[in-house]
């Protein structure tokens, strides 16, 4: 059966208006095209559905049940046309992100806040969580994408470098290390150290070795979240490493941030996606938006 969405719509102005000459009108074609689309479409379902007259059109009694159906039918299509027309135009969609809780607290707000500036009608959602876990909330689909280190990843994920962050280390605004521009590695060792527990330790240590450095570090305390390693710093139990896009977060608890040199490490963040898995309008425009604005951040290339 061959129904053509020019058939079924002609049949609708036909019905509704109850002339052909008006219904043709309404459609932009003439009335001799009209006449064959529901010439055709009868042909196609093999039933009679208009009685015409030299006076009036009237539909047969299978033309009246069919009129409902097919209106609600073609209704939906439009509402799903204009849906995917808005999302194309980015005038709706929803992006979901999962980045770590230091990045959702510190970086990814003020960038959510510009994008929606210009696209008001696509909606932001973060879900923050452990950096260990950004690419569990990507494999399961939870998210669109996830921003998280340079990890080893499984065949079911693609990864894309999105930008690279050296180490800071922060210290109370009256710590001997704030008078100075930048801090050696090694400036560090009189100090309590703070810093995140798990691979965070593990891939730092196999860094510095990388450089052929003897540089030793030995964590007074260890925490899982960087909030909690800045209000220890606070405190005055120590000093803490931390990446450069957390930044406004450092300032807010009235810290200073320095970076880290003799040797320069670099952290690499990547984008987290599932292969082939296409990304809707709004989460790749608004991915290319993050790479476009997330270097104008200080320290970040």
């Amino acid at each position: 059966m061959n129904v053509t969405l020019r058939q079924l719509r002609a049949f609708l102005a036909v019905a509704r208006i109850g002339s052909f000459t008006q219904a043709a009108e309404s459609l932009s074609i003439t009335q001799s095209a009209l006449s064959g689309l529901i010439k055709d479409l009868e042909a196609a379902l093999g039933l009679r559905l208009v009685d015409r007259s030299t006076r009036r059109v009237q539909l047969t009694g299978v033309g009246q049940s069919l009129l409902p159906v097919l209106d609600k039918v073609l209704q939906d299509l439009d509402v799903a046309i204009e849906r995917a027309v808005e999302l194309k135009a980015l005038r709706s969609g929803v992006v979901r992100v999962a980045v770590s809780q230091l990045m959702a607290s510190a970086m990814l707000p003020q960038l959510v806040a510009q994008y929606r500036a210009s696209h008001p009608g696509v909606e932001i959602k973060l879900v923050d969580c452990g950096v260990e876990h950004v690419m569990a909330r990507v494999f399961s689909g939870e998210v669109d994408f996830g921003i998280g280190p340079e990890r080893e990843v499984n065949s079911d994920i693609a990864s894309v470098s999105l930008f690279a962050a050296p180490f800071t280390v922060v210290v109370p605004a009256d710590h001997a290390l704030a008078r100075r521009p930048l801090v050696r590695w090694k400036e560090l060792t009189p100090y309590p150290l703070i810093m995140l527990q798990g691979k965070f330790i593990e891939h730092l240590m196999l860094d510095l070795r990388a450089t052929g450095r003897e540089i030793s570090l030995d964590p007074a305390y260890e925490v899982a979240f960087m909030s909690t390693a800045l209000a220890m710093v606070n405190a005055g139990l120590g000093i803490t490493l931390c990446m450069p896009y957390a930044a406004s977060l450092v300032q807010l608890y009235g810290l200073a941030m320095r970076p880290l040199v003799e040797p320069e490490i670099k952290r690499t963040f990547d984008v987290l996606t599932r292969r082939g898995r296409s990304l809707s309008p709004a989460a790749q425009n608004f991915l290319e938006f993050i790479g476009a604005n997330v270097r104008s951040i200080p320290y970040l290339s």
